[in-house]
């Protein structure tokens, strides 16, 4: 399957009746983990551009939000937010 064939796929599945509708996920992680979680989710999100599977094209910007919104949600309930934006100072350097 060529890209486009892959986003479509992808559009596909999203569209389904249901998809869009919140469901509560009760989670428990390590803060390792929450941090972790974070970053890959703005790492994937930054390299939207670079993204060969369509997926993140797919996506709309208020999608986008709601993972970066959903990330910070994490990082706040960890209370990592300040250890956060201390590493990306360090990574920044």
């Amino acid at each position: 399957m060529n890209v486009n064939d892959v986003a479509k796929v992808f559009d596909t599945i999203l569209s389904i009746p249901g998809m869009g509708e919140a469901v509560k996920i009760d989670l428990r992680m390590s803060r390792k983990n929450v941090l972790l979680l974070n970053q890959v989710i703005e790492l994937g999100i930054a390299a939207k551009a670079e993204d060969k599977t369509g997926l993140l094209d797919s996506l709309s910007h208020g999608d986008l939000e709601e993972l970066k919104t959903l990330a910070n949600d994490c990082l706040s309930k960890a209370g990592l937010n300040e250890l956060s934006e201390k590493l990306k100072l360090l990574a920044s350097k």
